[in-house]
């Protein structure tokens, strides 16, 4: 585990693959919490996972929250020019391909990429999105028309309503991004369903 002087503690595993997976836990996870998930979704992959900087009652968040599904639109747009700097300084250590950054993010993690899909566009190629809600509406929508978006959702997630999810997936689709969604009955946690479809799409998207 490294930190760099940006400040995000973090893991990073090399990889033969032309595209790094960008890994973003969710709320009260760290850097460790998915590297198994990310080696199983798309394998030989290098792996990017820093550790949200905030801390909510001691569990590591990407961004603040002023209540449940509540978000603070200030420290969003804040920490996610603080991600992007990140992810341009750890290509630039580590030697990947800042062209080709998939986002693999769950809940927090998931909603934070979402943002950087809508405000720092030029950072990912792709993204998998589990339980991801619509985190902001950007003033003006960015040029997705190369990206790929996977949401992984659920029809009863007590974080993200139906209705909020599909916000995000029109809002990404108008601003171009090639855009599917997995839609389970459950709810919030993530299921063997979940990981099926995840490697099923990335399979698709990137084959080896």
């Amino acid at each position: 585990m490294t930190q760099p002087p940006i400040g995000f503690h973090h893991r990073f595993i090399p990889g033969s693959r032309p595209e790094t997976i960008l890994l973003l836990h969710g709320t009260g996870g760290d850097e460790n919490d998915l590297l198994s998930l990310a080696t199983h979704l798309l394998p030989g992959a290098p792996v990017l996972s820093p550790r949200g900087k905030v801390s909510e009652q001691g569990a590591n968040r990407f961004f603040r929250r002023l209540a449940i599904g509540v978000f603070d639109e200030q420290d969003v747009r804040q920490r996610s020019s603080e991600l992007a700097a990140f992810v341009a300084e750890a290509s630039a250590e580590y030697g990947f391909d800042p062209l080709k950054v998939i986002a693999v993010g769950y809940s927090n993690g998931a909603n934070i990429a979402a943002s950087m899909l809508l405000l720092k566009p030029y950072v990912l190629a792709g993204a998998v999105l589990f339980r991801p809600t619509l985190p902001l509406v950007p003033e003006a929508l960015p040029d997705l028309s190369q990206v790929k978006v996977l949401l992984a959702a659920a029809r009863h997630d007590e974080y993200s309503s139906v209705a909020s999810t599909g916000a995000l997936a029109d809002l990404l689709t108008e601003a171009g991004a090639s855009v599917d969604i997995n839609w389970e009955p459950g709810g919030h946690a993530l299921t063997p369903a979940d990981y099926r479809a995840a490697s099923d799409w990335l399979k698709l998207h990137y084959p080896s």
